[in-house]
């Protein structure tokens, strides 16, 4: 049998706040989609190196003004938050908090590829939970920053357990710590609990690293150790958060994620060893670029993809998810067969609070990405085209103007949200294509812009985006496409094709 050998990062894509379980002979993972809808998106794998997406927890996990874009609020950088992911007894659970609700969210499905997710809803930020179902049949959340709680919950994780477990159960260090313990996995093994956390110091390396605390007793005390402290050689970028699962050969792997600049938090898997009932993360204290494994090699999957918008039903592709949550009137991939159509609703002033953009992630270490836009439906006002999506975003696409004029315009954020217009050029075709090259090798962090009247002459146009992760949106640039009006609803946007290349 072929093996697969582990090369880090196994994903240069945000995939941030991993969390992985095994059931059988296949892995599960759940991360963070803020803003992103559908939402808390589930992977799997045979391997932990090759993943695909095969699911989605909610395809909006609530319904106002904030998540649907409207009247200038926002969810950028809310949303769902650290997504925690267990198997018990036939039942998977998926649990999140969400900054902005103040809630915190259970879901639960015994199909985790095909099923449907029944909700239930618990007042308060828990923040960063960790799932324990102990083999006791008790359930817990552990949750927190620097004081890290622990809430009992009901047998079927629904609601709060009345009369049950709920108290402060430690304390993170305080002296010369950025930021304090955070980001709970949670597990029982061989008598222990351990409880995996990063922690940013102000001191030594200054970076996140990997934490474990243990106890016998679930309720302490706990001692504490540090696991991993290292960055894989890069620009001093910690390789933490995360939690461990085992083979079914009985190795264990660490699955975290590393700040990577603009394009966003990417996920390692390292090996890891037990000493004296501690785990112990890499390879001698060092994380490891690439290492073989025993588990089967697989055929790798796309994160993202190109897609030529065929699709026999009004149902997309499950690597694409909406900026906020879409108005399901307003687009369609049957209208015009072969076409996605993204018809304007209510208007507005920027990319940034615009409805409908459907994006998809970015992948290092290069990747382009290229559209073709039939012009006949847009109305004067209207804005269509393609973006680098985040805080600081850039535009490439066209302006449509009175009598049947159109511009192509490449722009930027202005500094209060609105899109600054760096170059104008005149456009007399009936079809525009449209190109964003992206650039993130070594943290050079640059997308530049391109149109062409035939897909092969492509003229720069703009000037080139100097990338910035930012906590404002708390998520790596992301490619969209977008039709929205400034002036008066009713107009629309045919995208004939999406072409994507990941350059390697």
């Amino acid at each position: 049998m072929n093996t697969a050998v582990i090369t880090n990062p196994i994903m240069w894509a945000d995939v941030p706040d991993v969390d992985v379980i095994r059931v059988g002979p296949v892995f599960y993972m759940v991360s963070t989609s803020m803003h992103s809808m559908p939402g808390c998106p589930i992977m799997k794998s045979v391997n932990l190196k090759d993943w695909e997406i095969v699911n989605y927890v909610y395809d909006t996990f609530e319904d106002n003004a904030a998540h649907r874009l409207l009247n200038g609020a926002g969810i950028y950088g809310k949303g769902s938050w650290a997504a925690s992911l267990r198997y018990k007894k036939g039942v998977y659970y998926v649990c999140f908090s969400s900054n902005d609700m103040d809630q915190f969210y259970i879901y639960r499905t015994e199909d985790i590829e095909q099923g449907t997710w029944e909700r239930s809803v618990i007042p308060g930020l828990h923040h960063d939970p960790g799932l324990l179902l102990d083999d006791d049949g008790r359930n817990y959340v552990i949750y927190g920053n620097g004081d890290i709680r622990i809430k009992e919950l009901t047998e079927d994780l629904t609601a709060v357990k009345p009369g049950g477990t709920a108290q402060l159960l430690l304390e993170g260090e305080r002296e010369n710590i950025g930021l304090r313990i955070e980001g709970c996995h949670a597990y029982k093994l061989n008598g222990y609990y351990y409880l995996f956390f990063i922690e940013w110091p102000r001191t030594g390396n200054q970076r996140r690293r990997q934490l474990c605390y243990r106890s016998h007793e679930l309720r302490g005390p706990y001692e504490r150790t540090i696991i991993l402290d290292d960055d894989l050689g890069y620009h001093n970028k910690g390789v933490a958060q995360g939690g461990i699962v085992d083979t079914p050969d009985g190795d264990w792997y660490a699955v975290l994620f590393q700040d990577h600049d603009a394009v966003g938090r990417i996920p390692c898997v390292l090996p890891v060893s037990w000493e004296n009932g501690w785990p112990v993360i890499g390879e001698n204290g060092r994380a490891p670029q690439a290492f073989a494994t025993k588990l089967p090699a697989a055929e790798p999957k796309p994160l993202v993809i190109s897609d030529e918008f065929d699709y026999a039903g009004n149902r997309l592709a499950l690597n694409w998810q909406w900026n906020h949550n879409p108005d399901n009137g307003l687009w369609s991939v049957t209208e015009r067969p072969g076409y996605l159509r993204l018809r304007t609703g209510q208007a507005a002033d920027s990319i940034l609070r615009a409805r409908n953009t459907l994006t998809q992630r970015t992948e290092g270490p290069a990747c382009s990405a290229a559209t073709v836009l039939d012009l006949a439906g847009l109305q004067p006002g209207d804005r269509a085209g393609l973006v680098a999506l985040q805080n600081g975003f850039g535009t490439v696409g066209i302006v449509a103007g009175e009598d049947g004029r159109f511009s192509v315009c490449m722009c930027v954020n202005s500094g209060d949200g609105r899109e600054e217009i760096v170059e104008r050029v005149a456009f007399t075709g009936g079809r525009v294509h449209l190109r964003i090259d992206f650039n993130y090798e070594d943290s050079l962090d640059q997308a530049s812009f391109f149109y062409s009247e035939d897909g092969t002459g492509w003229k720069p146009i703009g000037r080139t985006l100097h990338m910035r992760y930012t906590l404002d949106h708390f998520m790596g640039y992301r490619i969209g496409l977008f039709n929205y009006a400034t002036q008066s609803s009713g107009g629309y946007a045919d995208f004939d094709y999406f072409h994507y290349i990941r350059r390697k």
